[in-house]
């Protein structure tokens, strides 16, 4: 049996962009030595069919923890919040897993080595929001003279998914880390406290973003080890990528322009790109062109 795991999820509408991410992690040659198992939130028997030729298995979502109907609204999709928390308990008999988004695909297979290393002795592998390239990670409103309010993304929503202040400012000014990847491995006890986490803001606020925060209350908070890779493992500011002709791969817009690793179409900004695998974007060169290219994974 292989060692390692990749896991992703989708339902019918996502299943061209988790076509391509499969796709994506079957170029590298050393995938041969990874499984790869979806997690089924809505797929067609035809979808199914065709995926079962290139994976190692699929098993149905659950709703691993119970969550009211109104809260649902028949998004069933909604299940990546909460079923990426219990994926031993879906796939067992692996040591190491990592998870990556469905509207992501691998670029460099450097990426996925590192979130298998960085997930040893017992530490969650990831990437934050904050970045160099990245630009503003907390906004600010100015009240009158160098007076301001603090907004961080990691206070909203542990406010808005019922933990205490005293939590809620313990993660307010930390680095956002997103786990739409992420590595584990399978006797971490991080599994635990993020389940505990997660029933806490489910409870409380909404389904979309509660595996979020509650993992980033497990960290912070909780004081789980991490290992926080750079963002080129997970990069999500589309529009600040650099292309280098001398390799034709995507790149980082800072020296030493490192290979992106996973191209992740997280957020409202990636729309069109995630609707459409033919949008054309506008992406500049490291000698200062302006190129079109089609940025959805097309090998």
């Amino acid at each position: 049996m292989k060692k390692n795991v990749i896991i992703s999820l989708a339902d019918s509408k996502y299943y061209e962009l988790l076509d391509e991410l499969v796709n994506s992690i079957k170029q590298f040659k050393e995938s041969e030595n990874t499984a790869i198992c979806i997690l089924d939130a809505g797929l067609t028997d035809e979808q199914k069919e065709k995926l079962s030729l290139k994976v190692d298995e699929i098993k149905s979502a659950d709703w691993d923890i119970e969550v009211p109907d109104f809260k649902v609204k028949g998004r069933e999709w909604l299940k990546s919040q909460v079923s990426r928390a219990f994926l031993p308990k879906y796939f067992p008999g692996y040591e190491k897993y990592l998870w990556i988004d469905a509207d992501a695909w691998v670029n460099s297979w450097d990426a996925i080595e590192l979130y298998f290393k960085g997930c040893e002795n017992n530490k969650l592998s990831i990437a934050t929001s904050a970045d160099r390239a990245y630009g503003r990670v907390l906004r600010a409103e100015w009240l009158f003279g160098s007076f301001a309010k603090i907004k961080s993304q990691n206070y909203k929503h542990a406010k808005s998914s019922g933990f205490s202040e005293d939590i809620a400012r313990t993660v307010a000014l930390k680095p956002h880390l997103n786990i739409g990847v992420f590595a584990l491995e399978a006797n971490a006890n991080h599994w635990e406290v993020w389940q505990k986490n997660l029933r806490i803001a489910l409870k409380s606020g909404k389904i979309w973003g509660s595996e979020q925060i509650a993992m980033n209350i497990t960290i912070y908070n909780d004081e789980l080890p991490v290992e926080i890779l750079p963002a080129y493992c997970n990069w999500t500011l589309i529009e600040a990528l650099r292309f280098d002709k001398s390799t034709s791969t995507l790149v980082e817009p800072y020296l030493p322009n490192h290979q992106i690793g996973i191209v992740h179409f997280a957020g409202k900004n990636n729309d069109q790109i995630r609707n459409n695998k033919d949008f054309i974007s506008k992406v500049k060169t490291l000698d200062g062109d302006l190129i079109d290219l089609k940025l959805r994974f097309n090998k």
